[in-house]
């Protein structure tokens, strides 16, 4: 089995293969809800002319090419991809980080492979962006089923390293979009939250859909060590702190509850879905109970 194949577990894609990945709000001035619209297309391309025939919507009427040859001609168009989904990738240091089988950036890849893959079922486009304190690869969107190949590659080719510095990379991302979409970001957000906030309200701005994926180590969220620990820091070149991790344990939960409690609400203000997954979640059952939720949700 190749590298990259390691993302595309079957498992995963056969649990959420009957479910859907759409937009709730408004992109490109229409609203794409959980329900397939049966005309496939936000926006259309100019792809040729053919002679008017009775019945043909005259709207459509090239009146430059009339003036030219006397003769009625329709513009035709060729409709694009009914909505593209931007996977952004936290390839970060801490993303690393791993006290089990899987790395919060192993776990963030599997959930882009299985959303990519849904993603191009429904004949939409997928695009990646993996990211530290820069964005370090872009695959541009594509709707073409071969394109899931090329995302599962590109994810298995990083490996997490420097530090992250998620406002500024998140506003350079934003700036780089040049269509509005759903906006799927994916990491352990440790940065200053108002700087995450503000590139996060970034996307809203440009009336992006934003789904935030936090994705955290169980021992992050618990804290259970319980003998002496060396603590390094994957982002602090140097960083380390011989500890009783039980003399820290109630100031550090506390801690990270309050971060926990900043980023969901901030999301919640600037109507950003917040889930949050740890990495011993089994994938197939923690994705496939979001997705069925969000589209629960948005057909109430």
């Amino acid at each position: 089995m190749e590298e990259y194949q390691k993302y595309l577990d079957p498992k995963v894609l056969n649990k959420i293969g009957s479910l859907e990945l759409k937009a709730r709000l408004i992109v490109e001035g229409y609203i794409s809800g959980l329900h397939k619209s049966p005309y496939h297309g936000f926006s259309v391309e100019f792809a040729q002319h053919r002679e008017y025939v009775p019945g043909d919507d005259i709207r459509h009427i090239d009146w430059k090419v009339y003036g030219k040859s006397d003769r009625y001609y329709i513009k035709q168009y060729e409709e694009e991809t009914n909505l593209i989904s931007y996977f952004l990738v936290d390839s970060s240091a801490s993303m690393q980080y791993s006290s089990g089988e899987m790395s919060k950036y192993e776990y963030a890849s599997h959930i882009v492979a299985a959303l990519s893959y849904l993603v191009l079922e429904q004949q939409d486009a997928a695009g990646l962006f993996l990211f530290d304190k820069e964005v370090k690869k872009i695959l541009p969107a594509s709707s073409n089923p071969a394109h899931l190949k090329d995302i599962a590659h590109s994810l298995s080719s990083v490996v997490p390293s420097e530090k992250t510095t998620l406002g500024g990379v998140l506003h350079d991302i934003c700036s780089r979009m040049r269509k509005r979409g759903l906006v799927v970001i994916l990491s352990d957000f440790f940065d200053d939250v108002e700087k995450t906030l503000a590139g996060l309200r970034h996307f809203r701005h440009r009336k992006h859909d934003v789904i935030l994926f936090h994705i955290l180590d169980p021992h992050e969220v618990h804290f259970p060590l319980q003998r002496t620990t060396l603590f390094e820091g994957l982002e602090e070149e140097n960083l380390k702190i011989l500890a009783n991790p039980r003399a820290l344990r109630k100031a550090y939960l506390q801690e990270i509850q309050h971060f926990l409690r900043e980023l969901k609400s901030g999301c919640i203000a600037n109507r950003i879905d917040y889930v949050q997954f740890t990495t011993d979640q089994p994938l197939d059952v923690a994705l496939s109970a979001y997705l069925a939720n969000r589209t629960k949700t948005a057909r109430i």
